[in-house]
């Protein structure tokens, strides 16, 4: 089976699909998604490329992390 991560849509729309997604981005740095709440709301307008910048993580690094779990990267 093929996973893919589409870098246009929300971290919402992302991790609504594949929950794996939102473990995932709390190891990367973004431990705010599992607070209650953000991901309905933040995790609405928020992409990870925006995500990326306002955290100050660099946007290969999670492209690779997620490459090395087995997704595609669509961009």
């Amino acid at each position: 089976m093929s996973n893919s991560i589409d870098l246009r849509k929300t971290v919402y729309e992302l991790c609504s699909a594949d929950p794996k997604i939102m473990d995932m981005m709390v190891e990367l740095g973004f431990e705010q998604l599992a607070l209650p709440g953000m991901l309905q709301s933040a995790g609405r307008f928020m992409t990870i490329p925006k995500g990326a910048k306002l955290k100050k993580i660099k946007l290969e690094h999670i492209k690779s992390t997620f490459r090395a779990n087995g997704y595609e990267i669509e961009e």
